[in-house]
């Protein structure tokens, strides 16, 4: 369920506290944030987070190509890529203020290694964080061995004011 500050009797906390009190099962009731957490599409997908900190987070997912696949019966890359975005949008959002949001504005996303079924890590942390642009890399491994099988960057603008309104 997203918890986002619309009525009293809420208690606004910033995106990064918020992450940490859902992850360590400490959120209060009427704890809530200026985002919407979990996201609608790591719902759907089954992402979950797994670590957070200051522009950094990693989130998991079981991988299976049986529901996950492609035309050649393996994890379908875009799938990958989406993992990696929730990764890196996760781990921007947690440098976001109250009145600011963020776009991607630009994604390329090496993949090294098939997948079938699997549990994967994306690990997301900014390789530089500027006040408006910001780059980010993101690994993607499997849990049973470590090896990477993919790799993703991107670029996340931030917005302000009214390009940040509604979004």
């Amino acid at each position: 369920m997203s918890r986002v500050a619309i009525s009293s009797g809420t208690h606004p906390v910033p995106v990064l506290e918020f992450l940490r009190r859902q992850l360590n099962g400490t959120l209060k009731e009427g704890d809530v944030t200026h985002m919407r957490y979990p996201t609608a599409i790591s719902q759907l997908l089954g992402f979950r987070i797994v670590e957070i900190g200051e522009g950094t987070a990693v989130l998991q997912f079981e991988a299976n190509a049986e529901i996950h696949g492609n035309q050649q019966g393996t994890v379908h890359g875009g799938l990958l890529c989406e993992l990696a975005d929730a990764a890196i949008g996760t781990a921007h959002s947690t440098l976001m203020q109250e009145g600011e949001s963020f776009t991607s504005i630009d994604l390329k996303a090496n993949f090294l290694r098939p997948v079938w079924v699997s549990t994967l890590r994306a690990s997301a942390c900014a390789s530089h964080r500027g006040r408006t642009i910001s780059h980010y890399q993101c690994e993607i491994r499997r849990n049973e061995d470590n090896k990477v099988v993919g790799t993703v960057e991107s670029v996340v603008m931030t917005l302000r004011g009214d390009a940040a309104k509604g979004r």
